[in-house]
């Protein structure tokens, strides 16, 4: 999975938690879940991944490819 598709789905998860119906909170929950996501990326980078990731053919340590997933969710 590539930075950019890692990052779509980590946001995704975090806006579909299930909030009541207000429109206030609709309205709200898209900057929230990028700011969940930053926060679960955060951790996994604290956390100092030491494995080793494919993408494509080209093999990238786990740090950078979650600091390009960090990259991509600011871009959200």
């Amino acid at each position: 999975m590539t930075p950019k598709e890692k990052a779509e789905e980590l946001v995704d998860k975090m806006y579909n938690i299930d909030f009541n119906d207000d429109a206030r909170e609709i309205a709200m929950r898209y900057p929230h879940a990028i700011k969940c996501a930053l926060i679960a990326v955060d951790e996994i980078l604290a956390s100092k991944p030491n494995e080793v990731y494919k993408i494509y053919s080209t093999w990238i340590p786990a740090s950078t490819y979650w600091i390009e997933v960090k990259t991509q969710i600011e871009k959200l």
